[in-house]
């Protein structure tokens, strides 16, 4: 990125997102003078059929017997059924907007793929989300105290995300404000160091070498579209799964994708879930599951695609606002093919997902690989 555009990519971002996050959402008219319009989210929330989730995602690079590039990834998050986690949600009513939870401009309701009338009559089910997220970058080669030549720049990123979830029998609306930093204050290093000590690995010592400390400010948006493609039969099999496109804006990542996401198994849990960590990764179940077969356990295949464009990382371009050259090169286009399973008893659930990724950079060597494990507890309320 050339240094005119490096100066003007963070007026636009940050103009953006402060927009989102501070001015007050706006209503239609008609909105504001019904009610029941007006408070359309809250009484969605009355149709939702499950309580929470608490749920635990990890990436690694190890289940695919290496140690390099995205090396790993961990999030911890919480989503309610109708309540934030604190009572003050960052622009919890912009959020609730632009996931198609209020009445609102109509460019927001055809983006939303939600009946009008839905909305308006508070048809939807509306859930709040809180996550933490810790992501780490390292070269192939440990040893350097310094990045090794044509090999990843240590990077790390830690952040904290406030979302809202829109929802109807057909689909699912995510947006998410998060917040974070680059740089040894995202304690990457502490914890690669914490695990390569339980594990008896030697130690990375280039960290001194590694992405600056800044502050990180994104706005995430996910929509995922259900696809049923086989009814359960007598024995409880079926296929299902969902068709979904992101985008992200932010200091930290822009990026826009679009990819599916299948299972096929037994008694397979009625929810939007997706066991890949991602910026909108959460536990999500169908707004009704009234007449969807209730088992104590599941068993399931999972199987998937994803393609995008990435328009801006800080782990390969470097902060916004500091003149860092990492030494990598960006690639724009990156695609993801991923295969794995998963098992459920009653409340508990745990999935394994394999991955191959295209390069992410021009100097790296073969694709990236790696597994992720998600294993999420649902808490009835």
């Amino acid at each position: 990125m050339t240094e005119p555009n490096r100066r003007l990519f963070p007026v636009l971002i940050f103009r953006v997102l402060t927009a989102v996050a501070l001015v007050p959402a706006t209503v239609p008219a008609n909105a504001q003078e019904d009610p029941q319009a007006e408070d359309a989210a809250d009484a969605g929330v009355d149709n939702f059929a499950g309580g929470g989730f608490l749920t635990f995602y990890l990436d690694n690079d190890l289940f695919a017997d290496e140690d390099k590039d995205y090396t790993n990834g961990a999030r911890l998050s919480w989503i309610s059924d109708d309540q934030p986690l604190f009572g003050f949600l960052p622009g919890r009513r912009q959020l609730e907007q632009l996931a198609g939870a209020l009445p609102s401009e109509e460019w927001v309701s055809r983006l939303s793929g939600f009946d009008p009338e839905n909305v308006e009559n508070g048809e939807i089910a509306v859930n709040y989300g809180f996550s933490i997220t810790q992501l780490m970058f390292t070269p192939d080669d440990p040893e350097p105290t310094a990045q090794p030549p044509g090999q990843r720049r240590y990077a790390g990123w830690l952040g904290v995300g406030f979302s809202v979830h829109a929802k109807d029998e057909k689909a699912i609306n995510s947006a998410e404000l998060i917040f974070g930093t680059t740089g040894p204050r995202s304690l990457a290093q502490d914890t690669q160091d914490f695990i390569h000590d339980l594990r008896d690995i030697p130690k990375f010592q280039g960290w001194d070498d590694q992405v600056p400390n800044e502050f990180t400010l994104d706005l995430a948006y996910s929509q995922k579209r259900r696809v049923p493609l086989m009814e359960p039969g007598r024995k409880g099999f079926s296929v299902d799964g969902f068709g979904e496109w992101v985008a992200r804006l932010g200091t930290f990542q822009t990026l826009v994708g679009a990819g599916g996401f299948f299972r096929a198994g037994f008694n397979l849990p009625p929810d939007y879930s997706d066991p890949r960590l991602s910026a909108t990764a959460y536990s999500n179940q169908f707004f009704d599951t009234g007449e969807m077969p209730v088992s104590d356990w599941s068993a399931y295949a999972i199987f998937g695609a994803y393609a995008g464009g990435v328009f801006f990382d800080a782990t390969l371009d470097g902060p916004l606002f500091k003149n860092f050259d990492t030494g990598n090169t960006r690639e724009t286009w990156v695609g993801d093919s991923f295969l794995g399973f998963g098992v459920r008893w009653k409340m508990l659930e745990f999935s394994y997902v394999q991955t191959w990724r295209t390069k992410t950079y021009e100097e790296q060597v073969g694709n990236t690989r790696f597994g992720s494990v998600a294993l999420r507890l649902r808490i009835d309320t």
